[in-house]
């Protein structure tokens, strides 16, 4: 009791104390006031240049207060918003920089991501197609559709299913952005993104090529379960007659 007598008694001490409280009572004060008066709120940043193609990650960001007058609609205000997504493959977000929401993606809408999972040995295929021929942008991923082939032999139409039970990855606009349902602002469908066999990629290629051929998509229902198969030998060979096929070479 003595030591804390004496500790008071020392105008010294008390002064300084007295100081510094008033200093810690007058920045807590002002911070107080300058947060109420721009209506502070709470942020990420980025901590470090990020690329196309990043995911977000915990490390990847820090929140700092600003002025609620600096956001805009498309900033991104909650950290958890960004965990689990990537930098859109067209951006490159700075250190320090707000995230924005046009930057910052779900890996299902980048262009690579309806292949990057596909079956071991199959192939891409992007078949082109029209508004028309998607039944007026009615194909959406994850439909089931058959291709129908069309040519003239002799003469004559020939006409029937090719390939049924093939399952839509992806479709895309004129832009190359992702169709996923359909939408007041969708554009038209430019793009059927679907996987197959090397065999069956290297037949509607050639079918893709050959004039006066046309590959015919057709939609089928929720319910449609058929897997991916030849439907017509006669179509197959029709157009394996006229083209070349190019064995690879062999490797020692």
């Amino acid at each position: 009791m003595k030591i804390i007598s004496k500790f008071f008694h020392n105008k010294s001490i008390v002064t300084l104390l007295a100081s510094i409280i008033c200093v810690v009572i007058l920045i807590v004060g002002y911070n107080y006031r300058v947060n109420r008066a721009i209506n502070a709120i709470s942020i990420p940043i980025a901590t470090k240049n990020l690329d196309a193609r990043t995911e977000i990650t915990e490390d990847c960001y820090k929140t700092v207060k600003v002025a609620s007058s600096m956001i805009t609609d498309n900033v991104i205000t909650n950290p958890n918003s960004l965990l689990g997504k990537y930098v859109n493959y067209n951006t490159f977000i700075p250190e320090g920089s707000m995230f924005y929401s046009s930057a910052v993606v779900d890996w299902s809408v980048m262009p690579d991501s309806a292949w990057s999972n596909i079956v071991n040995n199959n192939t891409i295929v992007s078949l082109p197609v029209s508004a028309s021929s998607t039944y007026g942008n009615a194909i959406y991923p994850g439909d089931k559709i058959d291709l129908y082939y069309k040519t003239y032999e002799d003469g004559k139409l020939a006409l029937g299913k090719l390939i049924e039970g093939i399952e839509i990855l992806a479709v895309k606009d004129e832009s190359g952005n992702h169709i996923f349902k359909k939408s007041a602002d969708q554009k038209n469908a430019t793009a059927l993104i679907f996987s197959v066999s090397e065999d069956y990629h290297l037949l509607l290629r050639k079918a893709m090529n050959l004039s006066g051929g046309e590959l015919i998509p057709v939609p089928r229902n929720a319910n449609y379960d058929k897997e991916t198969n030849i439907k017509s030998e006669y179509l197959r060979g029709l157009i394996e007659s006229k083209t070349e096929q190019i064995e690879p070479d062999l490797v020692d």
